[in-house]
């Protein structure tokens, strides 16, 4: 039975995620779709739980009467019938109007419903841009992303279940009451009006003060994860009090939030608590002069006492509830700001998959400036063959990065077009493209996985063999086979640690080799692939990138112009422009930056900016 329930709501939909609409109601309704006939039906069950109670309270009010009013012996042969109809209703009726809802509630609805949208929004998540992990802590966005899931939960099953239990709670008591005698209604008025102030002027405030604690709480998580991201750093630099520091402020601005939710929820206990003691004392005040003057029975004394006593718990618990309503509302409100960012680069409606039988490279009158009114590229042209072999040399900020970046279409370019084998990149989808390249970079980041996953990161489908001679080729095998982690998982099941820390540089760029080795793609782009590397590891594994080369498109980047000296050709950008262009033996002829570079370089290494700036104006 449990396992039904839980299987109504599929936790991972198969359709891909759309951006999720900026306005809050619109927000959290986007996120019920397959949801919507549980939460109805938990709503319907809910209604039927609060009038099916408060009728109970009415049926009470009868039997007190019928106590009073009739004798023993009859009692039974002429309240029978209905004594025996309420003994289904709470013996049958009202458990399984229970038991659906808490079926629907907890197994249905509570588990899957948050999963369904941390599953939507993390795939939404997963296709924004570069630039937009680049201005945000990634502990920041998985905490909005956790916190903003349940969040949009507790809004939509609160409104539809809490608001509609009170409001039907409160206007069949209200009937019941009033029913009786209109006047014993008169406190319960007051009190609803009174209750209503309440929460008119604390649940907003509370809900203001949720959203600065909901973004303040990603904030120092945010800055916490940052420190253990980094801790390599931290501590090379011995900054660990100054980090601690840093997570201080943060955690402080959070406490200062709890500081002021905590002040405003005592006001808020304590003002609830006395005008229930004022309902209470006028209520049972009322009924009880109204019985003397004979106007209402014992019967309708007991009921009205009885519902305001429940109403006093009950009250404390709505109000506890809607202050976690409007918590919510603060978190939903700022996850927002992350999970509903439009998408910088996306692909156009039934965009095909690029089709790379040469591997030839057009940057067609590229204009791009990363927003700005200036910047890196005003009108690039450049032509790489299929099949060449480019190097690119310039100095920091040239513009080899951002040439490489837009060619993965990590960025969209501004005006003109980059093709590849005549297929505008802008056209086709950004995963069929990256599937046909192939990069290795400086910064090599892995995966917290084994090595063995990490380079079937390259392709998933690879075999076992290929894996390993894949890892043979870029040297790795060896020192593989003797890593061993904190589980005792040894070889290709060692994890790695977070973005690989447990290896050296040198062991996690050979994986990171070995992994392009084994996608195999087209396309080659190397950048700086073996500068942290020793040099007898480099020329070994120099050989194997050689041969990877064949028949690729290779776009190989280095500031050791030795290492890309054999390109068929090289081309040195500056501030944003090629200003020269050839083979190793022509630009030593031409005599221009290039052969001055050469010239003064210090093992193999670009000199700073000030040192190449004097060199060529030598």
């Amino acid at each position: 039975m449990f396992r039904w329930f839980e299987q109504r709501l599929n936790p991972f939909p198969a359709e891909e995620p759309e951006q999720a609409p900026t306005g809050f109601f619109a927000f959290c309704w986007h996120f019920t779709k397959g949801a919507t006939p549980y939460l109805i039906i938990t709503a319907i069950a809910m209604a039927g739980i609060a009038m099916t109670e408060v009728w109970l309270f009415g049926f009470l009010g009868s039997i007190v009467d019928w106590l009073a009013q009739q004798s023993r012996e009859s009692f039974f042969e002429q309240q029978g019938m209905r004594l025996l109809g309420m003994s289904a209703v709470v013996l049958i009726g009202l458990p399984a109007l229970v038991w659906l809802h808490s079926l629907l509630t907890h197994q249905t609805l509570l588990g899957n419903f948050p999963m369904r949208i941390r599953w939507q929004g993390h795939r939404y998540l997963m296709k924004q841009s570069l630039a937009f992990y680049q201005d945000e802590f990634a502990g920041r966005v998985a905490t909005k992303l956790m916190q903003t899931s349940l969040a949009v939960r507790q809004v939509i099953m609160s409104v539809i279940e809490l608001l509609n239990y009170v409001v039907v709670y409160f206007i069949s008591m209200f009937v019941l009451i009033g029913s009786a005698d209109w006047r014993m209604a008169i406190p319960l008025a007051a009190w609803m009006v009174l209750y209503g102030i309440l929460l008119y002027y604390f649940v907003p405030r509370l809900g203001q003060v949720s959203a600065a604690q909901a973004d303040a709480r990603s904030t120092m998580t945010g800055r916490i994860v940052d420190s253990y991201t980094n801790i390599q750093t931290v501590k090379l630099f011995s900054h660990a009090q100054r980090e601690a520091g840093f997570a201080k402020e943060g955690m402080n601005e959070f406490l200062q939030t709890v500081h002021k939710q905590m002040r405003l929820v005592t006001q808020l206990y304590g003002g609830l608590y006395f005008i229930n003691c004022l309902l209470l004392f006028s209520s049972a005040a009322v009924a009880i002069v109204l019985w003397r003057g004979d106007w209402v029975s014992l019967g309708a004394v007991a009921v009205v006492i009885g519902l305001v006593l429940r109403l006093f718990g009950m009250s404390q618990m709505v109000m506890w509830q809607m202050s976690t309503l409007f918590e919510s509302v603060g978190t939903v409100q700022d996850g927002m700001g992350s999970i509903a960012v439009p998408q910088r680069v996306v692909d156009k409606p039934n965009a095909p998959a690029i089709d790379v039988s040469r591997g030839e490279i057009v940057f067609d009158h590229v204009r791009f400036h990363y927003g700005k009114e200036k910047g890196v590229f005003d009108d690039l042209d450049l032509t790489i063959k299929a099949g060449e072999r480019v190097g690119i040399v310039g100095r920091s900020g040239a513009g080899k990065s951002t040439l490489v970046n837009l060619l993965l279409r990590f960025y969209d370019v501004e005006a003109g077009q980059i093709r590849i084998d005549n297929q505008v990149i802008a056209d086709v989808q950004q995963d069929s493209l990256r599937a046909q390249i192939g990069m290795v970079t400086q910064d090599t980041s892995l995966l917290h996985r084994s090595v063995r996953d990490n380079i079937l990161y390259g392709r998933p489908d690879a075999s076992e063999a290929e894996v390993i001679a894949a890892a043979k080729k870029a040297h790795a095998h060896d020192f593989i086979l003797s890593l061993t982690d904190a589980k005792g998982r040894t070889g290709y099941d060692a994890h790695v640690g977070e973005r690989g820390v447990k290896l050296s540089g040198g062991q996690r760029q050979r994986i990171a080799i070995a992994r392009v080795m084994l996608k195999d793609a087209p396309i080659l782009i190397l950048d700086e692939a073996t500068s942290a590397l020793d040099s007898e590891v480099e020329v070994a594994i120099q050989e194997n990138l050689y041969q990877l080369m064949r028949g690729k498109t290779v776009i190989a980047i280095a500031h050791r112009l030795s290492t890309i000296a054999a390109m068929d050709r090289l081309v040195v950008m500056d501030k944003g422009t090629i200003a020269e262009q050839g083979s190793h033996e022509q630009l030593l002829q031409l005599d221009g930056i290039y052969a001055h570079l050469w010239a003064h370089q210090s093992g193999g290494f670009l000199l700073d900016d000030s040192e190449d700036h004097a060199a060529v104006n030598e």
